[in-house]
């Protein structure tokens, strides 16, 4: 088992984000702009979801760390702190799933 956690993670990004590495991708990531991180965050969960269905347990445990780090970065990009998704999960998981599913608005 692993200490490494997704706020050590947020961490780094936020800090390779603001870095002058020319070899960071990180820091060229976010520079392409949000369109481009929510586009890798897509290809992303399509492969995990795809590793998922062919039960490649070795695949998908690659590319959940690459939604995880995609999702991250887009986070970050929009200015949205990984603190307001954790306190929003806590949050939801102060109920049950279907309690709070059916306290979200209808479209």
């Amino acid at each position: 088992m692993t200490n490494f956690t997704l706020s050590d993670l947020d961490a780094i990004i936020a800090t390779r984000a603001v870095s002058d590495d020319e070899k960071s991708y990180t820091r060229k990531l976010i520079g392409k702009g949000v369109a481009k991180c929510a586009q890798k965050l897509g290809e992303e969960a399509v492969e995990a979801a795809i590793a998922a269905v062919q039960d490649d347990k070795e695949e998908l445990t690659g590319e959940a760390a690459d939604v995880l780090y995609h999702l991250l970065v887009v986070l970050k990009a929009t200015n949205v702190p990984l603190a307001n998704v954790m306190a929003e999960l806590e949050r939801r998981t102060a109920q049950t799933g279907l309690e709070e599913k059916a306290q979200r608005p209808t479209d």
